[in-house]
């Protein structure tokens, strides 16, 4: 089977003993927010070739595992990688990613007319494009969704991804103008005319964003709070339409889309999802043939099936990291201390976890912004080599920065918790780090705290945690994506961190020099040094790769780096 083109795993790794078993989709495999998370944020071609030769045969049937429940159907209200994974089967924006994750219009009827300052898009919607109940995908959707998303009554924490693009976003956000304000226009039922605050180069690739997919307001409406909450209560205009999801359970099922208007290069009648959290189950599901590909193995599985011939591999974009919650209820943490979280970033042995405990081809990684995302617009340099390593293992300086921490502090131990998923394999994986600072820094007494990937969401958001297992996937094709999160009061912060140089480098990348992608470019490499290297408000871990089982018979199933983690609208059965 072809192995992916960012297949950059060595064997070596794969070859180490185990002493735990790895992580899973969402925390520990480690799925995502995202990007990734919408990510996520998360992944091109994995185990099959769209390209390939051969056609559709036999029963066009799907069936596949994932890791973890979808926590909302609301794309607006959605910030993981679970729930942006159903948008990317069932719906579509302006844009979609093709298999070398290239936006390409989708909704849109081929590319938008731009003014010579490059602020002012008009876009032609296609006009056989409609929703799953028949109604027209129209101009006005995109509108109401975005200005939904926006409405501080709604809570979209990714409300800031329209924040400094589209003009007005920003005050609407903060609720200084209303929703009605922001200047992205219906000008008729198939004219969208935006205008933005100044020229964004990744336009394209934000616009296939979850984020800014279109809603159709009198179907929203109508469902009021139940609205995203089930299958019942959602609307497709893509390839697929979800069905016989409850809002909570670990199975649901994609069917083709009839409304969908290129249904005719839509091959799989039907796609069949079961959640499996524990790896055994999906493996054995997946050898007994009831399942066609599995989500990402953990160590020991990766190890046993590495040679396999239907064993594939993919690296992520997706970064993963220990993250620090420095309030609490308006209350300073230890983690407030600097000290306190260099010493927590430095006390753990990221290759031998990702390679004994991950052993899935996930790289260790010294900062925060993953390679392969973006590089130099003069020098063509990737971003991540040129940031360069910021903060790596050291025990030695770790327990340095922990006893002048503790003496700052005034204590002489510290006990804190650790957040993560309730898989088997996120379990293992908060035993190992568990383990290693506790080890390694004398007084530390970690508490681990294992809950249903909602929840860890949800915790992490009402910042009720000490340390999280968090992981991002990219949103769109530039560093940026990952660096805003952490602006003082984002609403993926999370973290109580607040600093004003930070928030000038932030905002010098997107406004002053939008123009000057040098200096933008600068900016940007700095503001990672800062968050990462001066200030330490995550410790980078790795970057995500995954090996999965995946059968022969199945043709043209695409991964992405970034938006939704994979598409089904190619794959066909050859049966």
């Amino acid at each position: 089977m072809k192995k992916s083109k960012y297949y950059l795993f060595t064997v070596l790794a794969l070859m180490l003993v185990l002493a735990l078993s790895a992580c899973s989709s969402s925390d520990s495999d480690s799925g995502s927010d995202a990007n990734s998370d919408a990510g996520s944020d998360t992944s091109s071609e994995e185990g099959t070739d769209a390209a390939e030769d051969g056609e559709a045969s036999g029963e066009q049937v799907f069936n596949m595992i994932e890791t973890a429940e979808i926590p909302t159907g609301d794309p607006s209200l959605a910030t993981d990688a679970a729930s942006f994974i159903v948008f990317g089967q069932t719906m579509e924006g302006l844009y979609v990613l093709d298999e070398n994750d290239t936006p390409i219009p989708a909704i849109s009827d081929g590319e938008p007319e731009v003014s010579d300052d490059g602020k002012v898009y008009t876009f032609k919607l296609r006009e056989d494009a409609e929703w799953s109940n028949g109604d027209p995908v129209t101009a006005h959707d995109f509108v109401y969704s975005w200005q939904r998303a926006l409405n501080p009554d709604t809570g979209s924490e990714y409300a800031y991804m329209f924040s400094g693009i589209i003009e007005n976003a920003t005050e609407i956000m903060n609720g200084e103008k209303d929703p009605e304000e922001l200047q992205a226009e219906a000008k008729d039922d198939y004219t969208l005319e935006v205008t933005l605050e100044q020229p964004v180069e990744y336009l394209d690739s934000l616009l296939a964003f979850g984020t800014y997919l279109p809603l159709n307001e009198a179907f929203v409406e109508e469902q009021g709070d139940s609205f995203g909450t089930n299958s019942e209560t959602m609307l497709a205009n893509g390839p697929f339409v979800l069905t016989e999801w409850d809002g909570s359970g670990l199975t649901w099922k994609y069917v083709r889309n009839d409304h969908y208007y290129d249904k005719e290069n839509v091959a799989l009648d039907e796609v069949n999802v079961q959640v499996a959290k524990e790896p055994s189950t999906a493996v054995n599901l997946f050898d007994t043939g009831e399942a066609d590909r599995t989500a990402a193995l953990s160590a020991e599985y990766a190890l046993q099936y590495q040679n396999d011939e239907n064993a594939s591999t993919f690296e992520e974009g997706s970064s993963w990291y220990l993250k620090f919650n420095q309030e609490r209820d308006g209350e300073e943490t230890p983690l407030a201390n600097e000290n306190i979280r260099k010493a927590l970033a430095m006390a753990f042995d990221k290759e031998a976890f990702t390679a004994t405990v991950l052993a899935n081809g996930s790289v260790p990684s010294d900062g925060y912004v993953p390679r392969g995302l973006a590089n130099n617009p003069e020098s063509g340099e990737d971003f991540r080599e040129e940031s360069g390593d910021l903060i790596g293992y050291d025990v030695e300086k770790a327990q340095e920065y922990w006893e002048k921490g503790l003496e700052e502090l005034g204590v002489e131990e510290l006990t804190l918790n650790y957040l993560s998923d309730d898989t088997e394999n996120a379990k293992k994986t908060s035993e190992y780090f568990q383990n290693q600072l506790q080890t390694n820094l004398e007084g530390l007494t970690i508490e681990l705290r294992n809950v249903p990937f909602k929840v860890r969401l949800q915790e992490t958001t009402s910042q009720d945690y000490d340390i999280v297992m968090h992981g991002w996937g990219p949103d769109y094709l530039d560093p940026m994506t990952f660096l805003d999160l952490y602006v003082t009061d984002g609403t993926n912060n999370n973290t109580g961190y607040s600093n004003e140089k930070y928030d000038q480098l932030i905002d010098d990348a997107k406004v002053k020099y939008a123009n000057d992608p040098e200096k933008r470019w600068e900016a940007m490499l700095e503001a990672e040094k800062l968050l990462i290297q001066e200030d330490t408000v995550v410790a980078p871990i790795y970057q995500r790769g995954r090996l999965v089982l995946i059968k022969p018979n199945v043709k043209g199933f695409e991964e992405h780096l970034f938006g939704p983690d994979y598409s089904l609208k190619n794959v066909y059965m050859e049966n």
